[in-house]
């Protein structure tokens, strides 16, 4: 997956305009970055790609570039 589909991807799952993804997106301006978001996100990133998130992972994400960090990291980023 490049960065463009990955923006994409975490757009869909927080139901948000791709438009306004970026990396420097903060998690205070994404809406549905909220609770349900977050279950949002760690069940996407488990089905998706095999990647469990633990509670220090989603409490030390604040922005849209620390999920690409995390998928990078896991070698499912370009």
């Amino acid at each position: 997956m490049n960065k463009v589909e990955a923006l994409a991807w975490i757009a869909d799952i927080f139901e948000e305009d791709p438009e306004n993804i970026n990396p420097e997106t903060e998690r205070k301006n994404i809406v549905n970055w909220d609770s349900m978001g977050v279950l949002s996100l760690m069940a996407g990133m488990e089905s998706e790609f095999d990647i469990l998130l633990s509670a220090d992972d989603i409490q030390s994400m604040s922005k849209i570039n620390d999920i690409l960090l995390v998928l990078e990291k896991n070698g499912k980023l370009d």
